[in-house]
């Protein structure tokens, strides 16, 4: 694991946070976020697991968006048992894990509003659970609910890293901005350092116009937060993408002849270097 990730566990955290969620997972934790729904970050998500388990990786990647789920969706899978259960006793959090296309996925409930609301005791039972599977793993890789929640910024405050997806439209780039004010404003009243997301810009027309988006909100987040967020990758307007999201099925692996596979396959090289060392 990097020792320069995680810093937000050896900071003092002032009580602000469970004591689990102050302990470290056997293996680093990446958190797949969006300001917004319906930037792709769950395709983002399946999409990059996938890759990374291609490579020879042991990922686990989990459904952080604890009510609405739908990464299981992106397997085709109908899972048995999920989160739900877990947090109402009935089953371990081992038992909810499921096998596909090279990884494991732990899947979260659709429709459970109970689920919805913030609960701090929940989130640390979640925590525990993850440390102790997570040392089967290479690599925890997490996609969370949309929007600036309690959950979702609990979570980022605690992640090795995180992967901010975006697309260039206004709307969607003036609420990434302002998940990078949420999670400021979280970690400065908790006393916490937190690693600066990096942008992911989904849907671009071309890598220039992805780095005009990234080149943007950089800008306007170190004008206003001291903070500078740099760009991970981008991923073209796909009709491959959008057709493996109808059909319930990861890309497939061709990178030579797909530009959206060969742009997830250098963010999972990325995702790699960051979180497992230049080494890995």
């Amino acid at each position: 694991m990097n020792p320069t990730l995680g810093l937000a566990f050896n900071q003092q955290a002032g009580g602000a946070l469970p004591e689990p969620l102050r302990q470290r997972l056997a293996a680093p934790f990446a958190l797949v976020t969006g300001g917004k729904g319906g930037v792709g970050k769950t395709s983002v998500a399946a999409n990059l697991a996938v890759a990374l388990g291609r490579r020879g990786r042991r990922v686990l990647l989990c459904d952080f968006d604890f009510a609405l789920s739908n990464l299981h969706l992106s397997f085709g899978l109908e899972p048995e048992r999920t989160l739900e259960d877990f947090f109402a006793g009935r089953c371990s959090l081992a038992q909810c894990l499921l096998e596909s296309d090279g990884i494991a996925l732990l899947p979260a409930a659709s429709g459970a509003a109970e689920l919805a609301r913030p609960d701090s005791a929940r989130r640390a039972g979640l925590w525990r659970g993850l440390r102790e599977v997570s040392a089967r793993f290479d690599l925890v890789l997490a996609d969370s609910a949309a929007g600036i929640g309690p959950d979702v910024l609990a979570f980022a405050a605690v992640a090795d890293y995180v992967l901010l997806v975006t697309q260039p439209d206004p709307a969607a780039m003036a609420d990434a901005y302002g998940l990078l004010k949420g999670l400021s404003q979280f970690a400065a009243e908790r006393r916490l350092e937190v690693p600066t997301p990096e942008l992911l810009v989904n849907a671009a027309a071309s890598p220039q116009a992805a780095q005009a988006v990234a080149e943007r909100l950089a800008s306007v987040a170190q004008r206003f937060l001291s903070r500078s967020p740099r760009m991970a990758g981008w991923l073209p307007r796909s009709r491959e993408l959008h057709t493996s999201a109808l059909a319930q099925r990861p890309l497939p692996a061709q990178p030579s002849e797909c530009l959206a596979a060969g742009a997830l396959e250098r963010l999972a090289q990325h995702l790699e270097r960051v979180t497992l060392g230049p080494e890995a």
